[in-house]
């Protein structure tokens, strides 16, 4: 079997070699594993994955070598019984039913409310308006509709209307490994430029050259000047998951070529508005978080700050305090905005959703305020706009 997988593992173009083949089986010899895929999975990704980078390909390939599946998803542990979730059925509602459905009319309200259900209730519902269940138009459960509610046990978006989501979700790192196919992304990010000259003396100074020459009597004295780079310096906050995984490619061509077109690029995680922490691994996300304010502190004023993000979120998430969907927060985003737009000088905030469409979506118009209008379409033109403006 594990030399199937193996070769099941290099088909998936993973740098895996006999060497870690041979640390696995030693493992296994050493009976670590006890009929436990769980334990399998870490001990051989331990074992054959020497780089992180690779995890997620890893992940792909263990899913599809064991059950088919390409994700593996890991929820937070909750005293909600998985029984009230189970997807038995889930509600399909005309535009007349849903406009007939009524908030709980803000997000104390509903926070509150979710208190006083879980005290209360005792039984699994389905298709009801009130309880935690399935089906119906509570606010609180899974693959019903309501305009404002809490998701629980679902393990995706379908109408992206939940204020706060129950679930621990698991995102990927952009791979920047990632081949970019279109040039012309290229061309529109090198509009960003801060050059200068460094190190060795390694190109022609053709006018020097001329100069020194005439004033040397037409004797050639030849002038040598450090090749001149592009030094710009690039902070980039990349909004992942959720909705944002609608842009996966898009984003991850960006990531790509941002990659090898700044010198000095750093860039760090969040998820649909910056709070008080990012992060740079999607993998450890709840365990190695970086403080947004030592992150301002770390990276100074003459940072170019790119936010990449689709801004799209329930208001509560910009403008409360506990208003994000995956923790508590006590500031709100509105508030972290605000202060990374005034530490750094130079920002703008690239949206990959059609420009035509931000005038639907409340938090989009929310957060063009914010940025004093420098948000931008995630295309060619809206690129080469923002890197204008950052220079």
């Amino acid at each position: 079997m594990l030399v199937k997988f193996f070769l099941h593992l290099r088909a998936h173009d993973l740098p895996v070699s006999i060497r870690e083949l041979l640390d696995l089986l030693n493992i296994l010899d050493q009976g670590l594993c006890q009929y436990s895929l769980d334990d399998f999975y870490e001990l051989s990704r331990m074992a054959m994955i020497k780089d992180e980078k690779y995890y997620d390909k890893f992940d792909v390939a263990f899913g599809s070598y064991f059950s088919g599946d390409d994700t593996m998803v890991n929820l937070l542990d909750t005293d909600i019984p998985d029984e009230w979730l189970k997807k038995m059925i889930e509600k399909h509602l005309s535009e007349e039913e849903k406009k007939n459905i009524q908030s709980l009319g803000g997000f104390d309200a509903l926070m509150k409310t979710l208190q006083e259900r879980l005290q209360e209730q005792k039984e699994r519902h389905q298709g009801g308006n009130k309880w935690v269940g399935t089906g119906g138009t509570s606010p609180f459960g899974a693959f019903g509709y309501n305009p404002e509610g809490i998701r629980m046990g679902q393990n995706m978006s379908r109408h992206r209307s939940a204020v706060k989501v129950w679930d621990k979700r698991a995102f990927k790192n952009l791979d920047e490994d990632k081949v970019l196919e279109k040039r012309n992304l290229a061309i529109a990010l090198r509009h960003l430029r801060s050059f200068s000259r460094e190190g060795e003396q390694e190109e022609l100074d053709l006018a020097g050259t001329i100069q020194k020459t005439a004033q040397n009597a037409g004797l050639l004295e030849v002038s040598m000047v450090p090749e001149k780079r592009n030094n710009v310096k690039v902070l980039m906050l990349f909004d992942i998951g959720g909705s944002m995984g609608d842009h996966v490619a898009l984003t991850q061509e960006l990531f790509s070529q941002a990659k090898t077109s700044f010198k000095h690029l750093e860039y760090f995680y969040f998820h649909n508005c910056v709070y008080e922490d990012v992060w740079i691994d999607n993998h450890r996300r709840h365990t190695e978080l970086i403080n947004t304010m030592s992150l301002m502190n770390r990276f100074g004023t003459d940072y170019k700050l790119i936010i990449v993000g689709d801004a799209s979120m329930s208001p509560y998430e910009i403008v409360f305090p506990g208003g994000s969907v995956e923790h508590m927060n006590k500031e709100a985003g509105e508030v972290w905005l605000h202060r990374l737009f005034n530490h750094f000088k130079s920002v703008v905030w690239l949206n990959p959703h059609e420009k035509k469409y931000w005038g639907y979506t409340h938090s989009i118009q929310m957060v063009r305020e914010l940025t004093e209008d420098r948000m931008f379409p995630l295309t060619i033109s809206g690129i080469t706009e923002a890197m204008k403006k950052l220079s």
